[in-house]
């Protein structure tokens, strides 16, 4: 975002000055008081605007538009560039809360940047604000969920603690004057099936809600002083999330004495009265009515417009609406945005700050730790200097999103794998081949193999132009080494602007046998899209096909149109492929997909793993098969969740292919939950578990396979051998679920990872072996980094409680990352407040309670022979919920 010309005027509102009467009185003012004041003087059909998620300008009151809907879960999302930091759930593989703090700093100075450009040139739009929709964490009870990614893993501890880190780093150290405004999300017992998450009730034990599914959100509600909430799609025990007395009223508001304001998950409060999800409310006013009364303050989408036939029909006052009004205003108060901007500390940010060299080290610093090494047989990595030639394989090693994840931030120039492992290893010394699809019938981004530039490298020239008809000269021309780019909101190349472009790619297409082939054109996924995209796709001169989306619609992005490719032969055939996009703010990206055949892609694997001395095989998942609530449904797969949590049989076979070549193979997982990898755990020499890792992810990945980085993450999920092992997808019950509750072996465990070093764990104390409820608990040791490479270690302290029809078998309390030079010894201190000693009981009630307790330190969940100590609890002493 770098001139007016970024941002059309047919899609804005003007700017609005606002009024400096009794600027000093109203200085002394609270928000509160000032959002009451300004309320107190709409009337009713202008207070209705407001209660909708893109809430309206009131000029006469100097109200300027402004939405709510903005996202920043690992970065600013779908706003044009801005620093990627790897998915949420990498993110809770490092086990770092400072880091976490860092990351939503660095989002939320880019937000407030991003924000005040867009002021300058009078936007007001969805993802252009400073009401951020993250942190998600809803626990990732079972790992077919597919926004699972988005969340940090399965245990409440560690959630609550990055969550109430990654709260604070958005909304900074002063309270009263937040950088941005977080929201922790969907309130509350949140986890899927995709497929009916808008109709479904869950109704949990006591014991669940309070022990599992509300500590997090507790947390960063009561502890981290979040300033909003989003309620969640599904209900709780018969009521709507969005509408529900317990979580919203009685807990919420009530129990923790929240005062920010609530906002409903994206057509939650439609779901209300469809007959086809909750079917609650009798019809749309009587919903928009339910929802406001029970505290659901804005409204992701327009049932509240509602209201006005509410309050005529008697079924909700006009009192009732103020009060939420005040509360959404009171936050835009809070927030300086009615106030002139050289008295905002924030806004005098510069956009420069978006994807500083800053923020660039911390997302290298998060993809470094947010590496997990998994198995290493033979000390297989780092991979020495002795190996000459590297193949690299697999899905993921050359695909965009396999490093984005979703709710992503557009990565600017980003590093695929494949590139990641050529710059550190050498790019002669590197052979490629796709060798699979992520899943039958599943496309993927056509590879690099298949082109050749116009000057006869591989890949393809791409010609930019800032115009729509390809004329003229090109604003700039390159070798793009596949068509694979998401331009959301930004503009391809220096020089063009991001709302009107075209890009032309030419040379040559040479399939790997002849036949049809079908091919897929991928369309920016972005919502609103008021965009028109177009494309044509010549073969051999000869128009293949082409497409135009309808302008001016709001869709949710164009979709992925299908065409095929007929080849008489294996020879190279000319290839060209014309995208042209114009919006006036969202959209932007293409990518050219195919369902790649079978058996010649993996017979090239193999071809080249016999010509190499060691296999780098990157497969896993991508966030276009799993995500939210997506129409895809093929073996495994179903709207966007699992229906089974084995590697897809496509790669399961091109490993297997490689395999039998006997060279040694490197399994790199790119995903976002857990894979039942079985096979490769008992025939792969090393795994490394990278999750999406984002814009720097390329490079952590080479520098650990290198020894530049020493992986140091650990699992926030169990991997399980099968789905076997778990219970019903829709069943919420937490037995035999996650670390805590299961009683199988599974085939990796929270908490764990390797090191290319080793650590020792001694001397493990505490304050007292009697301790009187209510009290604090001091446990110390020590670790030593006992191998010959400096490293981190994440210390976990776990609590054992004594054995009940309902205690987990043991449960993080504690957890530190240290870094240790080869030698060094760390002494630990760790303080355990009374909630961290506490337990839940039948009916849902918490308190420190008497019994006999073990406490385990270590680097991973305790064996029989870690060291650990005994203490007892006297007494009990009732928390508040």
């Amino acid at each position: 975002m770098k001139s007016k010309k970024n941002f059309p005027k047919t899609l804005c509102l003007p700017v609005l000055l606002l009024a400096t009467v009794s600027s000093c009185l109203i200085a002394q003012q609270s928000p509160e008081q000032r959002a009451h004041e300004l309320v107190s003087k709409m009337t009713l059909d202008e207070k209705i605007t407001q209660t909708i998620n893109t809430s309206a300008a009131i000029p006469r009151l100097n109200v300027p538009a402004y939405d709510w809907w903005n996202e920043g879960l690992h970065g600013v999302a779908r706003s044009g560039y801005a620093t990627l930091f790897p998915q949420a759930i990498g993110l809770a593989s490092t086990w770092d809360t400072d880091l976490l703090h860092e990351v939503a700093t660095s989002i939320s100075v880019e937000a407030r940047a991003k924000y005040n450009e867009a002021i300058r040139n009078n936007v007001h739009s969805i993802y252009f604000g400073l009401s951020i929709w993250s942190p998600n964490i809803n626990i990732f009870r079972d790992p077919r969920w597919g926004r699972g990614q988005e969340t940090y893993g399965e245990d409440p501890f560690l959630t609550s603690r990055l969550g109430m880190s990654f709260v604070r780093g958005l909304q900074g150290e002063d309270p009263e004057h937040p950088r941005v405004i977080a929201t922790p999300k969907h309130f509350a017992v949140h986890s899927g099936p995709e497929s009916t998450r808008h109709s479904a009730n869950i109704d949990p034990t006591p014991y669940d809600l309070w022990d599992t599914y509300l500590p997090a959100f507790r947390a960063t509600i009561v502890d981290a002083k979040a300033d909003s909430i989003m309620c969640a799609y599904n209900a709780v025990d018969g009521q709507p999330a969005c509408a529900s007395k317990l979580l919203l009223h009685d807990i919420l508001r009530g129990e923790w004495g929240f005062k920010g304001f609530i906002t409903s998950d994206c057509g939650a409060v439609d779901d209300f009265f469809e007959k086809k999800a909750h079917n609650y409310s009798a019809d749309k006013a009587t919903a928009a009515a339910d929802g406001i009364k029970l505290g659901t303050d804005t409204n992701c989408g327009t049932t509240y417009l509602a209201l006005g036939d509410a309050v005529k029909r008697g079924l909700i006052s006009e009192k009732e609406i103020d009060t939420s009004l005040e509360r959404l205003f009171a936050a835009r108060y809070k927030l300086g945005l009615f106030d002139d901007p050289s008295q905002v500390a924030f806004a005098k940010i510069p956009f420069s700050e978006v994807r500083s060299a800053q923020h660039q080290e911390t997302a290298l610093k998060a993809a470094r730790e947010s590496m997990v090494l998994l198995q290493n047989r033979s000390n297989l990595l780092p991979l020495r200097a002795s190996t000459k030639t590297i193949a690299v394989i697999g899905p993921n090693a050359a695909a965009l999103s396999a490093i984005e994840g979703n709710y992503n931030a557009v990565p600017r120039n980003p590093q695929l794998p494949l590139d990641g492992i050529a710059a550190e290893f050498g790019a002669t010394h590197v052979l490629y081949a796709q060798g699979s699809s992520y899943a039958e019938g599943v496309t993927l981004p056509a590879p690099r193999t298949l082109f050749h530039s116009n000057d006869g490298k591989e890949g393809i020239t791409g010609e930019y132009f800032s115009n729509t008809d390809f004329s003229g000269t090109p604003t700039a021309t390159r070798v793009d080494k596949e068509i694979d780019f998401d331009w959301n909101s930004a503009a391809p190349v220096d020089g063009l602007d991001q709302s009107k472009f075209s890009v032309r790619w030419s040379g040559t297409i040479t399939p790997p046998q002849s036949g049809d082939y079908e091919f897929h054109a991928r369309l920016a996924h972005c919502f609103p899209c008021y965009d028109s995209e177009k494309f044509a796709v010549y073969l051999d001169d000869v128009k293949v096909t082409s497409f135009a989306s309808p302008a001016g619609k709001e869709s949710r992005g164009s979709g992925s149109p299908r065409f095929n490719l007929h080849f008489a032969d294996t020879q190279p055939h000319k290839l060209r492929v014309e995208y042209i996009h114009e919006a006036p703010l969202f959209g932007g990206g293409f990518t050219l997909e195919w369902v790649p055949p079978a058996d010649v892609m993996r017979q090239q694997a193999v071809a080249i793993a016999k010509q190499s001395d060691v296999v780098l095989a990157f497969v896993g998942l991508s966030p276009e098969i799993e995500g939210e609530e997506m129409p895809l449904k093929v073996e495994g797969f179903a709207g966007g969740d699992r229906t089974d949590i084995k590697l897809p049989a496509a790669q399961q076979q091109l490993l297997e292919a490689v395999a039998a070549t006997g060279k040694p193979i490197v399994v790199v997982l790119l995903n976002g939950s857990a894979l039942a990898i079985n096979w490769a755990q008992q025939h792969a020499a090393a795994i490394l578990e990278a999750w999406y890792p984002g814009e720097a992810g390329a490079r952590a990945i080479a520098e650990t396979l290198s020894g530049k980085n020493n992986p140091g993450g650990r699992l926030p999920i169990t991997f399980y051998t099968s789905k076997e092992q778990l219970p019903s997808f829709d069943d919420y019950s937490m037995s035999n679920r996650t670390y805590r509750y299961f009683k199988g072996t599974p085939l990796y465990g929270f908490g764990y990872g390797l090191s290319y070093t080793s650590f020792a764990y001694s001397n493990v104390k505490l304050s007292t072996s009697h301790l009187h409820a209510g009290d604090d608990l001091t446990v110390e040791a020590d670790v030593t980094n006992t191998g010959h490479m400096a490293g981190d270690e994440v210390s976990q302290l776990y609590l054992l409680p004594p054995s009940t029809p309902l205690a987990p078998a043991l449960e993080l309390e504690a957890f530190q990352r240290i870094h240790l030079a080869p030698g060094e010894k760390r002494h630990l201190l760790f303080t355990l407040r009374p909630r961290q000693l506490s337990l839940v009981d039948a009916k849902g009630d918490r308190a420190v309670r008497a019994g006999e307790y073990r406490i385990a330190v270590g680097g991973s969940q305790p064996s029989s022979s870690a060291p650990s100590t005994s203490f007892a609890i006297e007494g009990s002493q009732p928390l508040p919920h």
